[in-house]
């Protein structure tokens, strides 16, 4: 018992899943949370066209540029395969070809974020413009703000991917950036789906 005490001092060890390690299960809760947020703003812009009953949606005068929107979907879908690539490359301890993924990705993202700014300066209505104008940029915005953040986690990816920081053995700071930008890229689909095309 005592040799036992001696083998291990402060807190007990954590316990931990043998199937998934600790950042990657903490990046999952947090896109679990992220969900459930999404999840609220979803409610509003349903409740919001349920309540506006069946005229037509949006109301006029609203446009929506749905061309436009496919365009940036589609530029944001091609970063989630240039992140895929970025993981395999590293996986196969090919580092130009990690390094290559990532400032693809990076530059597909900032193409849909300044896209997405650009739509709205030309949109031609604001927040203020009743309960669609609120809805629509609620759930755009709070998109627009998740591939912000998903930018700066990949910004900062990409600068250590450079410094040689990853390996085909470690390379868990590019693993969790990518399923976070899956993430963006998968919720941008529910996203447009509902708001330009339903």
């Amino acid at each position: 018992m005592a040799a036992h005490a001696e083998a291990h001092h402060g807190p007990p060890i954590a316990h931990q899943s043998s199937r998934v390690d600790a950042p990657t299960l903490g990046m999952l809760l947090f896109i679990a949370s992220e969900i459930m947020l999404f999840g609220s703003f979803f409610t509003i812009y349903f409740f919001a066209r349920v309540v506006a009953g069946p005229d037509q949606w949006p109301p006029p005068p609203f446009h929506l540029p749905v061309f436009v929107a496919g365009i940036n979907t589609a530029i944001l879908l091609t970063s989630s395969f240039t992140m895929h690539w970025a993981l395999q490359a590293i996986k196969r301890g090919n580092r130009a070809g990690m390094q290559a993924g990532l400032v693809l990705t990076l530059a597909l993202g900032l193409t849909f974020l300044l896209t997405q700014i650009r739509e709205y300066s030309r949109v031609g209505f604001s927040p203020q413009d009743g309960a669609f104008g609120s809805t629509f940029y609620g759930l755009t915005g709070l998109h627009g703000a998740h591939v912000f953040v998903g930018l700066t986690i990949l910004t900062f990816a990409t600068i250590r991917a450079f410094r040689g920081h990853f390996t085909a053995a470690e390379h868990r700071g590019v693993e969790i950036s990518g399923i976070y930008w899956h993430f963006v890229d998968v919720m941008w689909i529910v996203v447009y789906t509902t708001v330009y095309i339903l």
